[in-house]
């Protein structure tokens, strides 16, 4: 796997696909800088060897050609976070492109418009892609959000670059956290998995059923698994259709001796709102026109054993509707044995939307090992697939 430390800048243009897709307010000011950050380690290695950076990135999902989703809006922001003047080429390809690539000197940075203004840019398109490539030196791919696209800057454009093409910091550093997790694991290894569907986690729980000596089973699909095996949860969220497949994974997990473990208490309510009223309770005797929405303190109790003799942890998916304050405490409480366990020298590997957004919000981010940045990238590979994005630089 070829990577930054393969390759000396010094004089080359290094056009780096980024993942600058940062979320704007009705001002065009960014409001979270994270995925900017992210990309700094790679940006700063390129330039202090003496070369240039040339950025790619898209933003949003434009029809065409889009004011609204112009990159000239990050630049600012950009600047700030890298620390250098960032130029902007007003286009992607074709000459406005070329020159300002072509003008750009050792020590300088800049950004090319969204590469989404063009459909050929989703479509994979090899004379686009050639175009893009044009501009640099070394194609290096940074962005592990859009590693599972087979776009033409993210898939497509490496095949001009068959000796000049490399992983940047941040998609090497999840490349090795993920392996860590599924093929180089210090046991015991406990896969954590939550949010509300069953269905958007079957491949997923397929795949690491191998790699994994316990699973907790949490949020909302734990109420799948409890009507399947018999139980009572009221008016829970369930998948009905879903309820076989429940039972073989835990037939599955039987036969491959690992473990699961769901709640056997929630905190439940009497409506889907932070002001409802609450009552803990088995997780198989909710009455009628009652929700399990949180786990409760016994679940807790158990999760929090597994978690400290884990070594290895995968997370993916909250306890509970972190969102509201009242069913937060699962999640937050989860989030803690995680961070108690990584300090005593487990491995934890955080990711996907919900799992990333509450370590945020929660300030657990510095205390776990690894907290991925690709939401459906991390899912596909926890799924076993290669992403396209990675296999492209690795052939």
């Amino acid at each position: 796997m070829k990577t930054l430390a393969d390759f000396n800048f010094k004089n080359k243009k290094a056009l780096i696909r980024v993942d600058f897709n940062v979320p704007l307010d009705e001002n065009f000011k960014v409001t979270d800088a994270t995925r900017i950050e992210a990309a700094k380690p790679t940006i700063d290695k390129i330039l202090a060897d003496g070369g240039s950076v040339i950025l790619m990135s898209h933003l949003g999902r434009p029809k065409g050609i889009q004011e609204e989703f112009s990159l000239k809006h990050i630049v600012a922001k950009a600047s700030e976070v890298l620390g250098i003047e960032v130029k902007f080429a007003s286009d992607c390809i074709g000459e406005v492109a070329e020159q300002a690539a072509s003008n750009l000197k050792a020590g300088e940075v800049l950004l090319l418009e969204n590469l989404r203004f063009y459909k050929e840019e989703e479509a994979g398109d090899v004379d686009f892609s050639k175009k893009l490539a044009s501009l640099g030196d070394i194609y290096v791919n940074d962005a592990f959000g859009t590693a599972h696209r087979a776009h033409a800057s993210t898939t497509i454009i490496a095949q001009f670059f068959p000796e000049s093409k490399c992983f940047g910091t941040l998609l090497a550093k999840e490349i090795e956290s993920l392996n860590k997790v599924l093929k180089n694991s210090e046991k015991p290894v406990t896969a954590v998995l939550g949010g509300s569907k069953v269905s958007s986690k079957i491949t997923v729980i397929e795949n690491i059923l191998d790699k994994v000596d316990h699973m907790i089973i949490g949020g909302g699909m734990t109420f799948t698994f409890v009507k399947a095996l018999g139980g009572k949860i009221g008016n829970s969220i369930c998948e009905d259709d879903k309820q076989e497949l429940a039972l073989e994974i835990l037939r599955l997990a039987k036969e491959k001796n690992v473990q699961i473990h769901l709640p056997v208490d929630v905190v439940a309510a009497n409506a889907f709102s932070n002001d409802a009223e609450i009552q803990i309770i088995d997780v198989d005797k909710i009455p009628d026109g009652w929700q399990g929405l949180d786990a409760g303190p016994k679940s807790l109790e158990i999760i929090k054993k597994v978690i400290l003799e884990s070594k290895t942890i995968l997370w993916n998916g909250p306890l509970g509707v972190f969102e509201m304050e009242n069913f937060a405490n699962g999640t937050i409480q989860l989030g803690n044995f995680i961070a108690e366990s990584t300090q005593n020298g487990a491995f934890s590997l955080v990711g996907g939307g919900d799992s990333v957004a509450a370590v945020k919000q929660f300030g657990l981010e510095p205390k776990m090992s690894y907290v991925s940045t690709g939401g459906g990238a991390m899912l596909e590979m926890l799924e076993g697939r290669i992403l396209p994005g990675i296999a492209a630089v690795l052939s």
